[in-house]
Parts: C-alpha cells; structure tokens; sequence
C-alpha cells in the first residue's frame, strides 16, 4: 500500500479555525475539523492553530512520520492592527546633512492611525549620514529611543534601498528588535518605505510569540515537517519570514481561499467571492492569475503586495433589519456576533407560535434587527434561512439546512410585513446581493474583464446561500468549489511558494531583469521552491518607474515529490477546451517538460470586415494556468531558431512604426519567463537569447502576443 504524504492546511478565520488533511500522493481530502478561533486565549490565535492540529490528528488516525508539511494562514497581522495591539516604535531616520530637514519630514511619520481611537506609537531620532556613523551616536540613539518605551527599532534612509550598508550597520547595534526599510521593498519613496517599516515593526514582537510558539507546538508533537505561512498575495513563506516581515500577512485569509479556489476550478477571467458568515470577500481573477494591489491601512499607502480583496459585510449569518413595516437592510451584525442560533437549523416544533421581536445584537447597535423568540429562545432569521426557505440550497451542501423550519421563520416574519414568505426570503437576498454587486461591478470595469468571459466562483461555507443569486442578478455562470467550506484551508495546504521584488528603474534593461530574477529565484529557493517548477515573470510600471518580478514555484519537500496530482494529456485538452469555452478547434501545440500548451483559431466579424486571432493557454503539469494570452504567436525549436523567429517578429513590429516591443514569454520545459517589462525591442532581442543560451532543454518556445 503507498503511503500517505500528509499535507496540513490551516486556516484561522473570524469566528472558527479550520484545518484540512489532504494526502497529496491520491489528491483527496483525508478529513477536515472546526474548532472556534481563540482570540482571547494568552497566545492568541496560535491556541486555535494547535488545537486544529491535534483534533485533526486524534480524528483520521494521522501519524506523525505521514505529516510533509503544515501551513497556515494569520488573522493577526490585521487583528493587531485594527485593534491597536501594536508594540511602541523607535525610528532612526538617516540622510545627508544639507537633506536634513527633507529627510526628518519624510521618516518622522509620528504617531500613525491604525483604526478608530486605535494608533501605532512612535518615538523619533535623525542621524546624519554625510559621514562615517560611530557606534557611541548610534547606541545614544538606541538607548533615547528605549527611554521613550520604544520596544522595536526602525531604520530608514534616503535611497538606503541602493545602499542599505548604514541600515544594516545601526541594526547590528541594535539590542532589541530592528527591521530597516530596504528589507521590505526595493523602491524608493522614503516615506512610505518608512510607514511600511513602521507598521511592521509594530507587529513584530506579537509575530515572533506566534511564530515561536506554534513552531515549539508542533516540534512538541514530535512533527518533523516544515511550518510555513499563507502571505497576502497568495504564496507561501517560512516561519523565518514571518519572524521579520509579519505584514506580508496581511489578508492572508482571503488569499488562502482564492489559492484553494484556483486549484479546484480552472479560471481564466472570474470573480471569486466567498461568503463566510459574517462577511464577503470578492478578488477578480483575470488570464488564470488573481489581482493583486498595494495594500492601504486605514488610508496609509504601504509598499506591501497582496491580494485585491474587497469585503462586503453581508454573508450567510447576516441578521435582518426592519422598520416595523419593511425589511430596510441586511447585515452587517451577524447571528454569530450576536450569539444566536439560525432559526433554519432549529427542529419546526421550537419555532412554533414563534413572534418576531427586534433587539441590538451589541451594545451601541440599533434596535432595528429582527429575530423570533419562540420557547423562551431566539432565533435568528439570517440569508441561510431565507435562501433554504426557497429551496435554493441544494441537498448536501454546507449550507443546506431544514428546509420546514426555514419557510416556517420566513412566514412568521412575512405574517408581520403583510407579505408572502416567497416574497420576504427574496428581498432578504435582493438586499444582500445588492452589497456585493456593488463591489463586484466596478471591479469588472477596472480590471476590464470581458463579460462573455466572466464565470463568478464561489467559496466559503455560505456560497451556494449568495453566489447563485448574485451571477443570476448579472445573468453570468457560476461555479460553487468542491469543498467549498474548507476551500480556504485547502489553498493553505496546497499554495505555491511565491516571491516578489521591486525596484526603482527609469528604463530597464536586460541586466536589470536578469539581475532580480537571479535574486527571485534565489529567494524562492531558500523558502523551499523546487527548482525545475519555478515560474519568472517580470513587470514594468512604466509611470512609477517600478521594475517587479515574481518567481512562483511549488514547495520542495524532502521525499522529492511534487505537490499535487499530475494530468494528462486527455485530462488538459478537455480543460483546455473548457476554458477556452469551445467544444472543437483547440491544438495542442507541442509537447513540453512540465507544460501543456494549446491554441485556437478565433474568427471574429466586424462589419464587413472579418479578423483571426490565436488565443494561447499554457498550464502546468497540475492543471494551473501560468499564462493565457488574447491573441499570439507561437514558435518552437532550438533555442537559437526560436530566438531568430523572436527577432523576426521584433524587426517587423518595429518597421510598421511600433515603438513598444510585444510582450515575449520564453519556455524551456522548466521555467516560464516573461520579458514583458522591456519595451525597446533591442533590450527584448538581447533578454531572449541571453536566457536561451542558459535554456535547459534544446527544444524551446516563445509564445509573442500580438495586437
């Protein structure tokens, strides 16, 4: 019998922490727990994460010497935040003596609002730079600062992302905790850099206790495998990351859930928004990847990359509200906050000669919401009971509840507004759909999806409560995810490693590229990528003068074995046809190491005039996509043919008067590159033979997107 390669995934939400066992040799789900999240334990969180783990454990009879990895997404990077349970900050701003004035502007950032009454406290220090520091002046420096309370230290200097040897040497001084702003990004903009350092530096402390106790935790279970942690932008890290960088967590929940999501449903273009009980969460997915952004705290810009996740507070637990004569809103007090039970899962005996009451489900709420008191009890009338009410939760699912009980809340409501029962359980759900298309429809319009594209996914326990009733409102696709509830857990278990640099470049060159690439790759292979399934990318943001590139790759384990279930050729060419959404014409280009490719003809009518474009679609080994592209062309061959047809291509843009080069993406059966942050066609020649002169196979392909 083939043993079991036990990956854990572990995912701490709001209200309940949910860990997932999935044997990655068969790619099933071996068993999946809930314990509620322990915000007010003395360890916070990791009590709930260690809990998850042991019950997980005792529950499906795993053994340790079975367990390969665990991961697990944070809400305490925000926690903290929001709720101003930071640490004090020192920062020690840097510069030359003549900038003095500008550089003390832009590094003494003060006291900073995280939330409502809730601020990160900070203490201040200039040291000038225009000659050698000596220890004395940076340890008086330190020493003022711990005077003042400061617990941690920030070290910040003007373009210290160039040379950052003075950060490094005041943090060498340093006796208490220190993290320095070219630690975290490679741009400039001194005063964000040093926001950013700021706020991180003001989790620190609290991060290095979780870090370390869930560590000791598993380490104590006799659990040998590697501990790593969900970032915001949808990859994973070490426990060591963590330690330093905490703010890379930042809405590492909901990235956990659309990584989950993206390896259960294949999407090229899509909305994905999972409905938890108390709120929503929607992140757009376009060419196969999700959006991701800068994140802002409390209108702090940050340089910190993660997933755009915008949140409705309406879900499946929302409470509804009323005037005495009309349902007037939906949420966002859920029946978990007010601790009541769904009236859907109550039996119908307990809700007979029920009568509607209104309450507030916290102290300094309005009294508008509504529940039935029947027995002595409360019952909350919530989404859930409404979308059961009309049978539009389908048998089985998480949601489904009793369907008699339901219908039976919804007409004791409906008695009240002088309503049908079909007619109160559909403005309930017109109301809450209302929220999240108000979110969902501006970020089809900025992120230009095309709307015959768009297929909406649905994850989190209340999915099949919202997300039908939200693409029928648009009248688009939509798909629940298998395993919907634990879909979050699931992105957790089975996430890629993904790493990202910046750097401030006017106009970059090949150098440039290759330089951050060897530095990406470098990283992802510390944080235990395996070598033959990274993936490069690279970006330029030409009007902020922003060179990124990214490395993805899946986690290298010591069994040497991939991380999820291989497909074949069969099994990609009706997932290709899938996306594509077509039934005929879809080729298989070529076969290659590690990637399945494919393309097809498109006609397309315009008046009198007709045109072809050749959509292409690479997924990996796996099933995921890594790159879809509109229209483009393909050559294969050896490396010096495909860089000739490359150059070709290049020469003729350039004739028809094109001063921006196409973007190239070069694949050698092991790693995908993409050269699409060089714009002069010359710097995109020299890139593209530069990498296939190091290409690992002698059969390659450039995939060239056309107009």
């Amino acid at each position: 019998m083939q043993a079991r390669r036990i990956r854990v995934g572990i995912d701490v939400g709001g209200t309940f922490t949910k860990a997932v066992a999935i044997d990655m040799a068969r790619g099933s789900i071996i068993g999946k727990v809930t314990v509620p999240t322990t915000h007010s334990s003395a360890e916070g969180v990791s009590t709930g994460i260690v809990q998850a783990l042991k019950t997980l454990m005792q529950k499906h009879s795993i053994q340790n010497s079975e367990i390969e990895l665990i991961s697990h997404s944070t809400t305490q990077a925000v926690n903290a935040l929001l709720e101003g349970d930071t640490a004090r900050v020192g920062i020690i701003g840097m510069g030359v003596g003549l900038e003095k004035s500008n550089v003390i502007k832009r590094t003494n950032v003060k006291d900073v609002e995280l939330a409502p009454n809730k601020y990160l406290h900070t203490s201040y220090r200039f040291l000038d730079t225009s000659k050698y520091l000596d220890d004395g002046q940076v340890k008086q420096a330190i020493s003022g600062l711990k005077q003042e309370g400061a617990e941690v230290i920030v070290v910040s200097e003007a373009y210290g992302v160039d040379d950052p040897s003075n950060e490094l040497f005041v943090m060498q001084k340093s006796d208490v905790p220190a993290t320095a702003g070219h630690e975290l990004t490679g741009i400039y903009g001194l005063e964000i850099r040093t926001l950013t350092a700021a706020i991180n530096a003001g989790i620190l402390p609290k991060a290095t206790g979780t870090a370390r106790f869930v560590e000791s935790a598993v380490r104590n279970e006799g659990i040998a495998a590697p501990v790593l942690i969900m970032k915001g932008d949808g990859g994973v890290t070490s426990m060591n990351t963590f330690r330093s960088k905490p703010i890379i967590t930042v809405l590492s929940g909901p990235a956990a859930s659309v990584a989950g999501a993206l390896l259960h449903l294949r999407v090229i273009d899509g909305v994905f928004i999972e409905v938890g009980g108390t709120s929503t969460n929607v992140c757009v997915i376009k060419d196969g990847r999700p959006e991701v952004r800068y994140v802002t705290i409390m209108q702090h810009p940050t340089c910190i990359r993660s997933l755009d996740v915008r949140v409705a507070g309406v879900a499946g637990g929302s409470l509804v509200r009323w005037s005495g004569r009309k349902i007037t809103d939906v949420g966002p007090r859920s029946a978990h906050i007010a601790g009541l039970p769904y009236s859907c899962f109550a039996r119908p005996e307990e809700l007979e000669g029920g009568q509607v009451i209104t309450f507030s489900p916290r102290e300094g709420d309005p009294i508008d919401y509504v529940a039935i008191e029947a027995g002595g009890k409360r019952f909350a009338i919530t989404n859930t009971c409404a979308a059961n009410a009309l049978g539009a939760v389908p048998e089985g699912d998480y949601a489904y509840a009793n369907q008699e009980s339901a219908r039976l809340a919804l007409s004791i409501l409906a008695a009240r507004l002088g309503t049908t029962m079909e007619q109160a359980a559909s403005i309930i759900l017109d109301i809450s759909a209302k929220k999240v298309l108000d979110i969902v429809e501006p970020m089809v319009k900025e992120y230009k999806l095309k709307r015959d594209r768009i297929v909406f996914v649905g994850g989190g326990g209340g999915a099949s409560v919202l997300v039908p009733h939200v693409a029928k409102k648009m009248q688009l696709a939509h798909k629940i995810a298998e395993h919907a509830e634990v879909i979050s857990s699931i992105g957790v278990a089975a996430a890629m490693i993904h790493e990202e640099v910046e750097k401030t470049v006017n106009d970059p060159r090949p150098e440039d590229i290759s330089e951050l690439a060897e530095q990406v790759k470098k990283l992802a292979l510390e944080r235990g990528a395996l070598p033959e399934s990274i993936t490069i990318q690279s970006e330029f943001v030409s009007e902020r003068s922003l060179l990124r590139v990214t490395a993805m790759g899946n986690v290298s384990l010591d069994i040497g074995t991939a991380n999820a279930v291989e497909i074949g050729d069969n099994e990609a060419h009706v997932l290709a046809c899938e996306l594509f959404g077509v039934n005929e014409g879809v080729q298989r280009i070529f076969d290659m190491k590690n990637y399945h490719i494919f393309a097809c003809e498109v006609s397309k009518k315009k008046l009198f005039l007709k045109s072809k474009r050749q959509p292409v679609l690479v997924l990996d080994k796996y099933g995921r996509v890594r790159l879809s592209v509109d229209n483009a062309a393909i050559f294969n061959g050896p490396p010096d043919t495909v860089a000739d047809s490359v150059d070709k291509v290049l020469r003729n843009h350039k004739d028809s008067g094109k001063d921006l080069a196409p973007q190239v993406h070069i694949l050698d059966g092991v790693k995908l590159m993409d050269f699409s942050s060089l714009t002069a066609p010359e710097h995109v020649s020299k890139a593209v033979r530069d990498e296939l002169k190091n290409a690992a196979s002698r059969d390659v392909a450039a995939i060239v997107r056309l107009d």
